[in-house]
């Protein structure tokens, strides 16, 4: 099954939000409380996951953002290694290779988009329409932000550098009021890491929310 088409299914899942249920297998960690709840949808194609050497690279290579690169990979690489990977660096080119993108976005209380900004990693949007402002924005809400939540989404893609297979894809997301430390970048994607890898490689196809 190739990328484009494992993407495309990944989206119809997604859209099925009223099919989800809850699991518990996510655990928890201190910056980010185990009341936050991450929804989290993975796919595979049903067949045993050799580990190996793998990289981590960013979903849209930005050289002005390798230092938020550096974060999120740091997030991520911990709960390879506990698989069995060996996690390289980009240059080694590996034959596997775990792509990542970092989404953020913020609403109002009321279900309101704001502006989304793609954080770190790359790749799309989060709550809503619009374009990605980049990162370092401060989501243009002003001092108003009591009634602000920020959502974070990471997606990753476990893919064979040579044919560009996916093997695995998975994205987490979970939501919190601006200023608690589940809406900070770095804890909320430590958190979404360690729910998106818990149990891996997961139930194919299947939506949960873990708390």
């Amino acid at each position: 099954m190739r990328g484009g088409l494992l993407l495309t299914i990944t989206g119809a899942a997604l859209a099925l939000s009223a099919c989800q249920t809850t699991g518990g297998t996510g655990g928890s960690s201190a910056a980010a409380p185990r009341g936050t709840p991450v929804q989290v949808t993975r796919f595979h194609l049903g067949q045993p996951i050799a580990p190996g050497d793998v990289s981590i690279e960013p979903k849209v290579p930005d050289a002005n953002s390798a230092l938020e690169f550096q974060t999120y990979e740091a997030a991520i690489a911990p709960h390879l290694t506990r698989l069995g990977f060996t996690v390289v660096p980009s240059l080694n080119k590996s034959e596997l290779v775990l792509v990542a993108g970092v989404n953020r976005g913020t609403r109002d209380l009321a279900g309101q988009p704001r502006s989304p900004v793609t954080v770190g990693l790359g790749g799309g949007s989060y709550g809503g329409g619009g374009v990605g402002l980049g990162v370092g924005t401060s989501f243009g809400i002003g001092k108003k932000r009591s009634n602000t939540i920020v959502g974070t989404e990471l997606q990753v893609q476990l893919k064979r550098r040579s044919d560009g297979t996916v093997i695995w894809e998975g994205r987490a997301s979970t939501e919190a009021r601006l200023g608690t430390p589940g809406s900070d970048p770095g804890p909320a994607v430590t958190r979404l890491a360690q729910v998106l890898f818990a149990d891996f490689p997961g139930e194919s196809g299947r939506t949960i929310t873990v708390k």
